[in-house]
């Protein structure tokens, strides 16, 4: 395993184990949008983005092709990011509200957000061979945030079922028959500890499902910035971070 986060980032970055999402990722990255014609893309896997100690992790789906493919960070430069971002800021967990470009001084506190897939795939669906070869990054991700993690977020039922194998593997125990996704879902998830020496020893992680922030859920009113907001309070404070309640 990576001795640091941004040794994993660095490794994350130089992937190139699915030939599909290569391929797709980097034909994107040279015909471009023709909104952002003046762009350098970034056209390679998009690692996490957030502190090294985060107590909360937001897990996603995967970049978009002209969000985080274009700029090189999670949730970047697209309507997607436009909403988790405000919604974090509303909530205390973030400097701004905006996330435009990995220069514009975004700052999270205490959280961190990843994908299990960190390549842009066609037409926003990774294939499930796709999803478990990128499992393993997930897998190091997470053991190296457990010492401070106490909450995770998922946005969606494919972060959901990508996920909870990762947690599996990386510690926590999964509960049998595996939780199913649902908007509002709060599972407790316990640690397996190595070691008498572990510290902290045996912390659990609360474990929060939420409708995904894509265009199709937040346009038809699936899911409100109301809903993300109330989600991201609650495990917030199951995370131990000073969240503040969103007054409109």
């Amino acid at each position: 395993m990576d001795n640091s986060l941004a040794e994993l980032d660095a490794r994350v970055a130089g992937c190139r184990a699915c030939s599909r999402l290569v391929d797709w990722r980097e034909e994107v990255a040279r015909t471009k949008r023709a909104a952002f014609a003046e762009w350098t893309y970034w056209g390679r896997p998009v690692p996490g983005f957030g502190p090294p100690d985060a107590s909360l992790l937001v897990i996603g789906l995967a970049p978009a092709a002209h969000g985080g493919n274009r700029t090189g960070r999670m949730f970047t430069g697209d309507r997607s990011g436009d909403v988790l971002y405000a919604a974090l800021h509303e909530v205390g967990l973030a400097s701004q509200p905006t996330s435009v470009s990995v220069d514009d001084g975004l700052t999270l506190y205490g959280v961190r957000v990843t994908s299990p897939v960190h390549c842009a795939p066609p037409a926003n669906k990774p294939t499930p061979e796709e999803r478990d070869t990128c499992r393993p990054w997930l897998v190091s991700e997470l053991k190296l945030l457990k010492p401070t993690l106490r909450a995770v977020v998922v946005l969606g039922a494919f972060g959901w079922q990508a996920a909870l194998p990762a947690f599996a593997e990386a510690g926590w125990t999964v509960p049998r028959p595996r939780p199913v996704f649902s908007h509002g879902a709060r599972v407790v998830l316990e640690s397996l500890t190595d070691s008498p020496t572990d510290t902290p020893p045996n912390s659990p992680l609360e474990l929060f499902g939420c409708f995904h922030v894509s265009q199709r859920n937040t346009f038809t009113g699936r899911l409100t910035p109301e809903m993300l907001r109330n989600v991201l309070c609650t495990a917030a404070v199951a995370a131990g971070l000073p969240a503040r309640p969103y007054a409109g």
